[in-house]
């Protein structure tokens, strides 16, 4: 499946997530939601405050140019809330999956959509492709490639 197809699928698609996007850990860009954009400084800033979240504990977080009070920020899950709605922003190995929500959706039902993309990224050791380093198979096989 396309990094696009689980902006499209699994977060948009259950109707528990408003806009969603997924980035590199570099906060490069793999793909969002339709109107929804994240810088990179914001991306970057949000990846630093898995390792500490002091400065968004006392300042809030900024997403989309939004501000939301971070209400849980640990090294997996930062949770943030606003006025209307709320941000699920989940790390695995490999990207930042962020999930936004607008009322009347519940926190509970959007961070469950989020963390469980999370969980299966996770569980099947998803990664970038751009991460992959690939070579030639050997000469008596049918010529694919390895990527490790």
């Amino acid at each position: 499946m396309s990094w696009q197809a689980y902006v499209d699928n699994s977060l948009i698609g259950t109707g528990k997530v408003t806009h969603a996007a997924i980035h590199g850990h570099d906060s490069s860009l793999w793909a969002t939601s339709k109107g929804f954009s994240i810088s990179a400084a914001e991306v970057t800033t949000i990846a630093k405050a898995f390792t500490d979240a002091s400065g968004i504990r006392a300042n809030g977080l900024i997403a989309a140019g939004a501000k939301y009070i971070a209400l849980r920020a640990d090294d997996r899950s930062i949770y943030g809330k606003k006025s209307g709605g709320g941000i699920v922003i989940v790390k695995t190995k490999q990207a930042i999956l962020f999930g936004l929500y607008d009322d009347p959706i519940q926190p509970g039902e959007a961070t469950k959509i989020v963390e469980n993309l999370a969980d299966y990224l996770i569980g099947v050791n998803y990664v970038s492709l751009a991460s992959l380093v690939c070579s030639p198979v050997s000469a008596d096989a049918d010529g694919g490639l390895v990527c490790f």
